[in-house]
């Protein structure tokens, strides 16, 4: 048994690893059993085994009659999902305006020319999504800006927490559309404080933001 349990130990820290890498992003569905067993070089039980124990780590779900598809690139989501899954909007709020501003002064001190140039993409797809009325647009679009801001501070270890807490980022950001008044252009002085450089000016346009969704002036 210790050689069969090694077995799959390896193939559940292979498919762990193709999916943290976004090989296999969320929403994706994986090779069927037969692909897999090639392509880690093992027996279809043992890859059976090896998903079975991903699905209860939360990280794929079987469908049936459909394939197995990811959930979640990280059992760390997993677990913070099911530790926020009651938090108030406000609590989100409030741990953003943690990490976000943060984010904001690294980004401005740290954003290349090709994070800069990905920052103007992000915020006109934001403003045209707004523009053209569309909630579940306007949802991805500003959550793509803030996760591009947070890559933009290159801090691995911000970005790792940032991505961990999409979920409920992102539920908090339509909850934010629905009921606070946003407008097209409500992000352009932050991006435009990233991209010439300015930390301070970037990091009080995130403050000044967030702290308004909670209710205090700034």
């Amino acid at each position: 048994m210790p050689r069969r349990t090694g077995l799959i130990d390896t193939a559940v820290d292979e498919l762990r690893g193709r999916i943290a890498s976004q090989e296999w992003p969320v929403g994706a569905r994986i090779p069927p059993e037969p692909a897999l067993a090639d392509l880690l070089g093992v027996g279809r039980n043992t890859v059976r085994e090896a998903v079975q124990s991903l699905v209860h780590a939360g990280l794929l779900e079987r469908r049936q009659g459909s394939g197995t598809y990811v959930l979640s690139r990280s059992e760390l989501a997993v677990t913070m999902g099911r530790q926020i899954a009651d938090a108030r909007q406000r609590d989100v709020v409030e741990v953003r305006r943690a990490l976000e501003v943060e984010a904001a002064r690294l980004a401005a001190r740290r954003r290349t020319s090709g994070d800069s140039s990905d920052l103007l993409e992000r915020r006109d797809e934001r403003s045209a999504a707004y523009l053209a009325g569309d909630l579940d647009g306007m949802v991805a679009t500003d959550l793509a800006l803030h996760r591009a801001i947070v890559r933009a501070g290159a801090n691995p270890v911000l970005t790792e927490l940032y991505e961990n807490l999409l979920a409920a980022i992102g539920e908090n950001i339509r909850f934010n559309f629905v009921t606070d008044t946003h407008g097209h252009d409500s992000h352009d002085g932050l991006v435009d404080a990233i991209v010439a450089g300015d930390h301070e000016r970037a990091a009080d346009e995130t403050t000044r933001y967030l702290s308004a969704l909670l209710g205090e002036a700034r």
